[in-house]
């Protein structure tokens, strides 16, 4: 019965992804049949959970709720209810902007939403996800909130304080999801330098690492989101000794003169910056690092960004991401600093910016070239296996298109020898 059916859509980041996931399993333990897919919605209940990091995102995010207004106000739908980041900052502005929509509930009042159908939250089901990846591979959110201050994030506005989860509930949820197939975690969170430090009063992401790298059946753990101030080195420890520790480490540093991190309140120096990049690349040999870089921050003049490009040319991140500054209202730089640079200078910077780090990627992936890697199989395509080594991170990072010369399981690995490069895949044979 279509009454019975609920379409799930999720918009911005990989934490979004786990709450979604969270959420369709208190509906399937209610009778529900879930889906999650905004290309093909069948059900009469659509439940949008929105993001609100950035203005692109948040445009995103309003169109995605006013074509299922307009399903609502053409009878296609019965219920639209939103969720998330957006609706957590804006929700009294959403209410009277999009009256269609039946309720808009905070990030973390989603719980809410199961009660106003007329249903039961199961708490027994807390840490029970219905999985919207492959699955062989899951993300997992191992804190919720930031204690950081950056001038032009508006996270902690939405989502609070640091709050870690145990390592003991972390632990569980692994178990459960290796029971449920699950060879790859992929640890995420808005900071996960952070970790244990409310629970712990210390900041305790090496000894979660070494802890859950012992759980029987983890054969790939990569960690997403470390911030660069106060970052614990005895993390490289664990990450060198254990194998199944990706040699990955997604931190994001936003940028490297040191007057743009004063102004964007990072609490760390170009100089200091460069240090903890060389002692994690002399610490754990081989470790492919992952950037975010900002442009177009307000002050940011153009020797500040030929700081950066010069920096990015130094460093040779293995991977990189960069976006234009967008101000967030009642963040300390929409208060305090004039948002002064043209937005086609900031796109120009950005684009310089990537023309530059996509050189930098076609020369790393030419040095794998001969080399035997250790791939993980995403799914397949009518003339190639797709696949990932330690290196990538689903979705965003380069993907490995192996030849289709003998039957591979998707979910398995192999030993693949990387034989050339595809704009910024490699190809590969068994």
């Amino acid at each position: 019965m279509r009454n019975n059916k609920v379409d799930i859509i999720t918009l911005g980041c990989s934490k979004n992804l786990v709450d979604s996931e969270l959420l369709m399993r208190q509906f399937a333990a209610n009778g529900y049949t879930v889906f999650h897919d905004p290309q093909h919605t069948s059900g009469n209940i659509v439940v949008i959970n929105t993001c609100g990091f950035i203005n692109e995102a948040k445009e995103e995010s309003i169109r995605m709720i006013l074509k299922f207004a307009a399903a609502r106000k053409n009878k296609q739908i019965k219920k639209l209810f939103v969720i998330g980041c957006l609706s957590e900052r804006y929700i009294n502005e959403l209410k009277e902007l999009i009256p269609e929509v039946n309720k808009f509930y905070g990030k973390f009042k989603w719980k809410e939403l199961i009660a106003d159908l007329g249903k039961s939250y199961h708490p027994e089901l807390s840490n029970e996800r219905i999985l919207t990846t492959p699955a062989h591979y899951s993300y997992l959110k191992i804190a919720e909130g930031c204690n950081r201050t950056c001038a032009y994030c508006s996270i902690p506005l939405i989502t609070g304080k640091y709050k870690s989860k145990s390592i003991e509930t972390i632990e569980n949820e692994i178990k459960s999801l290796v029971n449920q197939g699950v060879k790859e975690f992929q640890l995420i969170a808005q900071d996960l330098t952070y970790y244990g430090k409310d629970l712990y009063r210390k900041y305790n992401l090496p000894e979660l690492i070494d802890r859950i790298s012992e759980i029987k059946g983890v054969e790939w753990i990569r960690l997403h989101y470390a911030y660069p101030a106060h970052f614990p080195l005895q993390l490289l420890k664990v990450m060198r000794e254990k194998s199944n520790v990706c040699k990955y480490l997604d931190i994001a540093l936003q940028h490297s003169s040191d007057s743009m991190l004063k102004k964007m309140k990072r609490d760390i120096t170009k100089d200091e910056t460069i240090q903890l990049l060389h002692t994690i690349r002399d610490e754990v040999p081989g470790i492919y690092l992952r950037t975010t870089l900002m442009v177009g921050h307000p002050g940011e003049t153009e020797k500040d960004f030929e700081d950066l490009l010069d920096f990015v040319k130094t460093m040779r991140f293995e991977r990189l991401g960069a976006f234009t500054y967008s101000e967030e209202e009642k963040t300390y730089s929409a208060i305090h600093y004039k948002d002064d640079i043209p937005d086609k200078i900031k796109q120009q910077r950005m684009n310089e910016l990537m023309i530059m780090q996509e050189k930098i990627a076609k020369q790393i992936n030419e040095s794998n070239v001969g080399k035997i890697l250790k791939v993980i199989i995403d799914g397949e395509e009518s003339d190639f296996y797709i696949g990932r080594t330690e290196y990538d991170s689903p979705e965003v990072d380069t993907e490995v298109l192996i030849n289709k010369n003998q039957k591979l399981n998707i979910g398995d690995f192999y030993n693949i020898k990387i034989t050339g490069i595809q704009s910024f895949d490699l190809l590969g044979i068994v």
